[in-house]
């Protein structure tokens, strides 16, 4: 029986990395017993970006900024490895966004250097059920959340959908403990976590009669808002996905038929804080609940496929909150749509659409955002270019465009 979860471990977990590659299999895998059940994986993955965007404001010195800019998305290195089917431990590391603004001469800035994005390790109680801990990406919320940056069908992850990131984690990874599985086609992962101390609100102090900060543990100590708690759960009406690692795919590129519908919430007791008048602080709880919906399934018999996604997301992270552009007290709702062209080539050619609305509470506005683009697949998600259009207009502010074009590769 071992032997049969280890299998079925191993063949999820290369369906998992290699949607709709002719050329990609296992990937690096590196047995250390003659059978394989002892092993493990390294995998390497890379984004570079060029970026055309002729609204961006004077920089710091009050000049003008170029048009055009080069940065380094992403560049990570993954390894899991298994000494038997009841143990897996995984480690996960890399840099993101690096640009000429923020690289330095020997490499030793805070954006220039690697960092752990996650580690953990699991014990299996059985073929459907797991625990583990660590710093770990089992989170809740939404689909999105648990996006794979490996198969994205879009440029990039829908950015108010990493909900959490930075306010009460690191870099959408919390440190805490899971426990993962299956009941037939339903899938769970729920999750206990540290709240972060050190956010983005590090420094900031509640105003008196003013908006909520995302200070709860900081202010109020780890008793009063030091957990929170969050789960998905999504139901498979057709294919079954894996559930072997957390990153949830983008598009399968035709090689699968799903459709999944799925609801998740994110609960922090005491993680907002506000001040009232006289400047006496207490606790608002920050509560995040999303449902959504993700098909994708091939079209006809000559290699087209159809891919489409829509969640909305419900967020209170306290009284009027809002934080730049990014996170705000208010509701969300996503949805993308993309159709990869039928034909025989290897070159696979995938136009898409996204569209955003948002509410938000302490402006009594909205935002919105559209975009346009195509994934140029060379040998699936392994080697890929895209190219996407896409605009932003934030309440009564004027509309940023952007086009970026990616190369990504990943083996």
């Amino acid at each position: 029986m071992k032997k049969i979860l280890l299998i079925s471990g191993l063949l999820f977990s290369f369906l998992a990395f290699a949607q709709g590659s002719p050329d990609y299999e296992s990937g690096l895998k590196v047995k250390i017993n003659e059978d394989g059940t002892k092993y493990f994986r390294i995998i390497s993955w890379a984004q570079f970006w060029a970026q055309h965007n002729s609204d961006r404001p004077l920089d710091a010195n009050g000049n003008e900024q170029a048009d055009l800019n080069f940065s380094l998305r992403r560049a990570r290195v993954l390894m899991y490895a298994q000494i038997s089917s009841d143990f897996l431990i995984l480690t996960h590391f890399g840099l993101n966004s690096l640009n000429a603004d923020n690289m330095s001469p020997t490499g030793t800035s805070d954006a220039s250097q690697l960092f752990f994005h996650d580690v953990w390790a699991q014990y299996n109680l059985n073929k459907n059920h797991s625990i583990g801990g660590g710093l770990h990406y089992w989170n809740g919320i939404s689909r999105l959340n648990n996006q794979s940056t490996l198969n994205i069908m879009t440029l990039d992850n829908q950015r108010q959908a990493w909900t959490t990131l930075g306010l009460s984690d690191q870099f959408a990874r919390h440190l805490g403990v899971y426990m993962k599985g299956a009941f037939g086609k339903l899938q769970y992962r729920v999750s206990i976590n540290e709240a972060e101390t050190n956010n983005l609100q590090a420094t900031i102090v509640p105003v008196n009669n003013g908006p909520a900060t995302y200070t709860g543990r900081r202010l109020l100590g780890s008793k009063e808002a030091g957990k929170a708690f969050s789960g998905y759960f999504d139901y498979a009406i057709f294919d079954a996905e894996s559930n072997f690692l957390p990153y949830k795919v983008g598009s399968y590129v035709g090689t699968k038929k799903v459709f999944n519908i799925g609801a998740g919430f994110f609960v922090h007791p005491n993680g907002a804080v506000i001040a009232d008048a006289t400047g006496n602080l207490s606790g608002e709880d920050v509560t995040i609940l999303a449902a959504d919906a993700f098909y994708d399934a091939p079209i006809g018999s000559n290699g087209g496929a159809i891919t489409a996604y829509a969640l909305y997301q419900n967020s209170d992270y306290g009284n009027n909150f809002r934080l730049g552009t990014t996170y705000e007290t208010g509701s969300l709702l996503h949805a993308h749509l993309g159709y990869l062209v039928p034909g025989k080539m290897k070159t696979k050619f995938q136009p898409y659409l996204s569209i955003d609305s948002r509410q938000i509470d302490a402006l009594n506005d909205d935002a919105s955002q559209f975009g346009i683009g195509t994934n140029i697949y060379l040998s699936g998600h392994n080697s890929k270019l895209t190219l996407e259009y896409q605009s932003l207009k934030y309440a009564q502010n004027d509309a940023v465009n952007t086009i970026t074009l990616q190369a990504m590769i990943y083996l």
